[in-house]
């Protein structure tokens, strides 16, 4: 996916997507990985990892979001990740399948050595 297309699915989006697309935009490198994935799976993989954030005291942007929009998702979804420039943050993105469009963007905050 291009540059110009993913930043094209994070606007007029949530907090966490503008938090990516900002990120994006200051020259952020992104994968979007080939495939699909199924939603179901993916909701409990993140109410897990939401789970531990919360645990550990990790700062998040929309991860219990993103947990919910995965779990309501009848379809499956295209994974992406955004990695900050300064490397604070990693953004996953959900995109769905059939009309290509975001279903739904996480901020995670790395820890920082």
């Amino acid at each position: 996916m291009e540059r110009a297309e993913l930043e094209r699915l994070l606007t007029k989006a949530d907090d966490a997507a503008e938090a990516a697309l900002s990120s994006l935009r200051a020259g952020a490198s992104y994968v979007i990985w080939e495939g699909t994935t199924p939603a179901q799976p993916l909701a409990r993989t993140y109410a897990r990892r939401l789970r531990l954030t919360h645990r550990r005291g990790t700062e998040t942007f929309g991860l219990e979001r993103a947990v919910r929009l995965l779990a309501g998702h009848g379809g499956p979804v295209r994974l992406g990740r955004i990695d900050s420039v300064d490397g604070a943050w990693i953004y996953m993105v959900f995109i769905t399948e059939v009309d290509k469009e975001l279903l739904a963007c996480t901020g995670v905050r790395r820890k920082q050595p």
